[in-house]
Formats: structure tokens, sequence, C-alpha cells
């Protein structure tokens, strides 16, 4: 019985289509090749759910391919065939993910049967390819996030950073939730923007320290002493000149050493705002607050600028850290970020741990923290206090 997946093959050699061809019919599936862009193209219809496409081509080259079913939204999942470079290829293939198209692998030519069997076998088989719904957007009007914030709707969930020469939980990341009274909880990626747009982040930013530094007290081990406590601020905040006294002042009120805070700033928006933000961050640095480039790697920092910025830490983007087992680029620019934080003096966090092999190589290299699902997802204040317990009773993660 053939199978309901549909796979279509293009390579401008025409025994490399054969072969693939008769490689997926052996298996039951069913399987259109051609070595013409048009063909290809003529055979692309909804029901197609893999391409397994080759990047060198006389005529319309696999980039250009690439930018075609891009246009036209294809879902089906995406593998590239090539015998370029393999840094050309992993540059392929990310282009093809900015595309918005789903990539799912690749095969470095010349490659073998069993090689071509296991990718048919991961995504051409039957149920291989699960249906991804694309989650309705939420418009969130003006209105409604100003009720939010009189109503007290936002709340924060807490995910622990592991230091990892020790494998103990040292410090925390406050992420802010909105658990909206008739849509449910949502995510930050829905109205962090939003409240950009409309001037509100200065009161959500106030809010979220407000509530960390209250509810960081309840995380204390049994010595009493509480983890360092990490708090995401918008670099729309960081404008007034007063931002330190007020926030060192709100820390003190609520009996936190000033140096138990983080405030981590996304790397992008540290240089957007250079001119405006390093006065604030200098002098929160002489109040002893913590400085954290946040998502570092993403951005567009520059040595000049990255070696004036005060800053305590580094915070590794978790795009490198969930592919750099299996990525050179991403594997080496883990590595050199954390030897460029140590020779400018600062602490450097891992975040998107999500396997141990991933922990080993950072602890291998000599990243001081990690943070992301091998630990613990982000998880409300109740859960995080049962959970440093259970966690301090089983250091399984110390080296």
């Amino acid at each position: 019985m053939k199978s309901t997946q549909r796979i279509l093959v293009i390579d401008d050699e025409s025994d490399v289509s054969e072969f693939v061809s008769d490689a997926a019919q052996a298996m039951g599936l069913r399987c259109t090749a051609t070595t013409d862009a048009k063909t290809f193209l003529d055979a692309l219809t909804s029901d197609t759910t893999l391409i397994l496409l080759d990047l060198i081509m006389p005529e319309m080259d696999g980039v250009e391919l690439l930018r075609v079913l891009g246009e036209r939204k294809c879902k089906a999942g995406i593998v590239l065939m090539s015998g370029v470079g393999k840094r050309t290829l992993e540059s392929a293939e990310q282009l093809t993910t900015a595309l918005g198209l789903t990539i799912v692998g690749h095969l470095q030519k010349p490659f073998r049967l069993a090689q071509l069997e296991e990718v048919l076998e991961r995504h051409a088989m039957p149920e291989a390819l699960p249906i991804v719904r694309q989650a309705p957007e939420i418009v969130i009007p003006k209105a409604e996030l100003q009720r939010a914030i009189e109503h007290d709707e936002f709340v924060l969930y807490y995910q622990p950073q592991i230091e990892i020469a020790t494998g103990r939980a040292v410090g925390l990341e406050a992420l802010v939730r909105w658990q909206h009274p008739e849509r449910g909880l949502i995510f930050p990626d829905y109205f962090i923007g939003r409240l950009e747009e409309f001037e509100l982040i200065d009161e959500l930013g106030w809010i979220i320290a407000e509530r960390g530094l209250r509810e960081v007290s309840q995380f204390a081990n049994g010595d009493g002493n509480v983890p360092n406590l990490s708090l995401n601020e918008s670099v729309h905040s960081l404008h007034d000149l007063n931002f330190p006294d007020r926030f060192v002042s709100l820390v003190e009120k609520h009996g936190v050493p000033p140096e138990n805070v983080t405030i981590e700033i996304t790397e992008s928006g540290l240089i957007k705002e250079l001119s405006n933000t390093l006065d604030i961050l200098t002098r929160l640095r002489m109040k002893r607050v913590k400085l954290s480039i946040d998502d570092f790697g993403t951005g567009f920092a520059m040595m000049q600028q990255l070696k004036n910025i005060p800053a305590t830490e580094l915070k590794i983007d978790k795009s490198f850290v969930l592919e750099m087992n299996g990525n050179d680029r991403n594997r080496i620019m883990v590595q050199k970020t954390i030897e460029l934080g140590h020779e400018l003096g600062m602490q450097v966090m891992a975040e998107g741990v999500e396997t141990q092999e991933q922990f080993d190589l950072l602890r291998r290299y000599g990243c001081d923290g990690a943070q992301g699902y091998l630990f613990s997802r982000p998880i409300p204040p109740g859960e995080m206090v049962n959970w440093l317990k259970q966690y301090a009773s089983r250091p399984v993660h110390a080296a």
C-alpha cells in the first residue's frame, strides 16, 4: 500500500534523481523526481510533504528555488542535497529557515543508500511529518493592556540558573507572563512589543522589578541566602537618568543586596541606545547591580562598544547552544564567546541547555552557568520553591 505522503525531488543529475526516486518507491513512498526547475514547481502541490533539493543547478539554482518556495509559503519539510562545502550548506540551511521554510536535514554528496533511507524513514514515512498549526496571532489593543496593568494581571515565572563547576542552582531569571482573565496565560512575545509601541513598557518594568524583589526571599536556601535574581529590562526604559537611584531604592526596600540582582538587556538594544544608556549602566554598576548582555551573538555589537559596556555577564543565545553539538559554526561561536567573555572579565551564561551532551560541552569549554529545560522550564514561584528543595538534595549535574 502506497503512503499518502508525497515526495518531490530535483537534481540536475538525472542519475541522482532516479537514485532517490527508486529508493523512495522501494520503501512504498510516492515520489516525483525531475531535473528541471519549471517541472519541479509545476509538480509542487499542497500535498507535497517532503522536498529533496539540490543546491547547485545550471539554470535556476537551489537558492533561487528556495526563494520561490518561501514566496509560495511551502509547508513541506526540506532536505538540501549538495556537494558544496559544509559551511556553505549550513548557510543555505540558515537561509531556508529565514525564508519561513522548514529544514529537516541535508545530504552531503556523494551520499550512500543507507544515508538516504535514514532520511526518508525519519521524514517521509507515514505520520513522520506532524501537521504544524500556526497559533492565531493575538492583536492586543492599548485599552486592554492598560487594564492589565491597573488590575495587576502580570505574573512572574522563574527559571533556575546553574553554576556549571559545582552543579548548584545559584540564580533565577524572572520571566513575565500575562494571566489574562479570559484568554488564560499569554507569553511575552504577544505583548512586549505592543507595550513598547504604546509607551507602557516602563510601567511593566517597575511591576516586574517590584514583584521579583518581593518574591525572591521565598527562594532562600537553608542558610538564608537568596539566589541571584535576573530581571529583564527593556532598553526603552533606560532613558531616565533617575533610573539607577530609583531601582536601587526599590532593591533596598525589599532587603535584597544589590550585588544579588542582575539586569538583563539585549545586545542589539544596547547598541541602538548606547549613548543614552552608558550613563545609567555605569551608575548601576557603581551601585553594585550586575548587568548582563542577553541574547549575545544575535545583535550587532562591535568589539569597541562591547569593551565600553560595564557588563558583568554575557548570555549566549539559545539558538547557538541548541545546535552546537551537531553544527561546527555554532559550536565555535559558543566556544569563542566563552573565551571573549572571560577575557573581558565577565561571567558567561548559556541559555537553552536541553541535553546532558550540551551541558558537558559547555563544561569542557569553561562556561560558568547554564539554564534551560535540562534543569527546568520556567515555573510559578510556588513550584520553584519545591524545585529548589528537591534539586538541592540531588546535585546530579555537579562536575
